[in-house]
């Protein structure tokens, strides 16, 4: 199963973007799909994620009220959607899934099997 992110670019602080996932060459069925970023001199950090089993989504602090992981299964596909953005969610943004995670690994990028190739956010002040 190969990723493939979309919807980053250039945006004005306070503006919204949209990012989709979709898998090529199968679906994302049970998996448990998660979004990550990476800002440049930093570790990949968790976004968002659900394991969508019971439909609990789960988001790092830091974009707590202001991001939503959506799903939307008639289109395989899963979707970050970013509001109220600030200069410090400039990030490349790495969609990734993973069959059989365990809640508590749903953090942890090295749980995760299958990559996006990344999208670039960049948030101007």
């Amino acid at each position: 199963v190969q990723l493939q992110a979309s919807g980053g670019g250039l945006v004005q602080a306070g503006d919204s973007v949209r990012l989709s996932c979709a898998p090529s060459g199968g679906t994302f069925g049970r998996y448990a799909t998660a979004w990550f970023r990476q800002a440049p001199g930093k570790e990949r950090e968790f976004v968002a994620g659900s394991r969508w089993s019971d439909g609990r989504t789960y988001y790092a602090d830091s974009v707590k009220g202001r991001f939503t992981i959506s799903r939307d299964n008639t289109k395989n596909t899963v979707y970050l959607q970013m509001n109220s953005l600030r200069p410090e969610d400039t990030a490349v943004y790495y969609c990734a899934a993973t069959p059989g995670l365990i809640l508590s690994s749903l953090r942890v990028p090295s749980a995760y099997r299958y990559w996006g190739q990344g999208t670039q956010v960049t948030v101007s002040s």
